[in-house]
């Protein structure tokens, strides 16, 4: 398989070696100072790059008819305009908050913690996520990803970053040099806490399960999740 990787920095070159060691062809390595060139040439491509590129990357791959996934957070005010332009094109584009397996498991742990806890209105939830300090978005796109499932499965409403009111979800944002990604979901009463949690120990975990979607997506058409690429109900 010819992946094109748009965006070349930490993640990148993480992808880069995972996509390597499972047999594909690296056709296009873009960053900021050189052209689309040899897009395409690619089967699939993986963009990790700044939300400010990000739709710029997405709209070339989808207009020159090559599936891509997006793991770039921050730039979700335009997702439907993607989404749009994916089925123009007859297209094939899968975005994920975070692609890691295991952060993937956790997302549906989450929502059906939140099912469960939707009656018990003694517990209020809050959330806490901890990345890297180059980490330019806040919250983590994986965090709005979890309050979404909670807001899907119970009565609140929105979540805040700061003073949350009763009906939303306090996300506690931090930023800690060398730490790939930490994600904890609490429910706190005044009895008793419940607490799951989900820690990244590197890069590795993401980049492999981008690499796993961008295999799963050759042949498809249409927008796809992570819920898709691991048959998850």
């Amino acid at each position: 398989m010819k992946i094109a990787l748009l965006g070349y920095g930490k993640m990148g070159k993480v992808i880069e070696k995972i996509a390597l060691e499972r047999g594909h062809e690296i056709v296009l390595r873009k960053t900021r100072d050189n052209s689309f060139d040899g897009l395409e040439n690619a089967d699939v491509a993986i963009e990790f790059s700044i939300p400010d590129a990000a739709v710029e990357n997405i709209s070339q791959c989808l207009n020159k008819n090559v599936p891509v996934i997006s793991g770039t957070t921050g730039w979700l005010e335009e997702y439907h305009n993607i989404v749009k332009l994916c089925e123009e094109k007859k297209g094939a584009f899968i975005y994920g908050s975070n692609f890691s397996l295991g952060v993937n498991i956790f997302f549906q742990l989450n929502e059906y913690l939140a099912k469960m806890m939707s009656k018990l209105d003694q517990y209020k939830v809050s959330m806490e996520e901890i990345h890297h300090t180059q980490k330019l978005d806040a919250p983590s796109g994986t965090a709005i990803s979890l309050a979404k499932g909670i807001i899907e499965n119970s009565n609140y409403s929105s979540w805040a970053l700061s003073d949350a009111k009763q009906d939303e979800i306090l996300i506690d944002a931090k930023r800690i040099e060398n730490v790939p990604g930490t994600h904890s979901v609490f429910y706190d009463s005044e009895i008793d806490s419940i607490e799951i949690k989900h820690t990244a120990h590197s890069r590795e975990g993401f980049a492999l399960g981008s690499v796993v979607a961008a295999e799963w997506i050759i042949g498809k058409q249409g927008v796809f999740t992570m819920k898709d690429v691991l048959d998850l109900k």
